[in-house]
């Protein structure tokens, strides 16, 4: 049996990013930009990126937008250069950890405004759970609470 090639061996490195985005809750071409940019050494042209991960220069493009606001990513002009270029930034592990922890940060923040919602229904309710309902609730709340203090300290540990 015959060992991989260089390509399929980047192939799988792709698919592998892909699969860690993916378990983050984004969109595989996120893992598969990052993974050619560390194939590429940790910058490459928007072309570049688009020809390694099969996407078009379009979907590379707007999907750099959210690896720039993790700061996983910086766009960069060379002088004399018309290319956009892209660079990976700061450490992976945190770049990761700040998506990772801002999306969760997000579902808190949506499940404690629906919260706040639900005992307003349930203090006009005249039904007779909606005491027991609204305890529940309330239990549910204080460990959403607990869990956002969680993740403002996480947000702030450097690997």
């Amino acid at each position: 049996m015959v060992g991989k090639t260089l390509e399929e061996i980047e192939r799988e490195i792709y698919s592998l990013f892909a699969e860690v985005a993916r378990a983050l809750g984004y969109s595989e071409i996120h893992g598969k930009i990052i993974a050619a940019l560390l194939v590429k050494g940790g910058e490459a042209s928007l072309q570049e990126l688009a020809k390694s991960t099969k996407y078009s220069p379009s979907m590379i493009s707007l999907s750099l937008d959210l690896l720039e606001f993790f700061e996983v990513i910086k766009k960069v002009k060379h002088t004399g250069d018309r290319k956009l270029y892209v660079k990976l930034q700061g450490s992976l592990l945190d770049s990761l950890k700040r998506a990772f922890i801002i999306k969760l940060q997000k579902n808190v923040e949506n499940s404690l405004a629906k919260f706040e919602e639900y005992k307003r229904e349930l203090r006009k309710s005249k039904e007779k759970d909606a005491k027991k309902v609204m305890k529940t609730l309330e239990i549910l709340e204080n460990e959403l609470k607990r869990l956002k203090k969680f993740l403002n300290i996480a947000m702030n540990i450097k690997f």
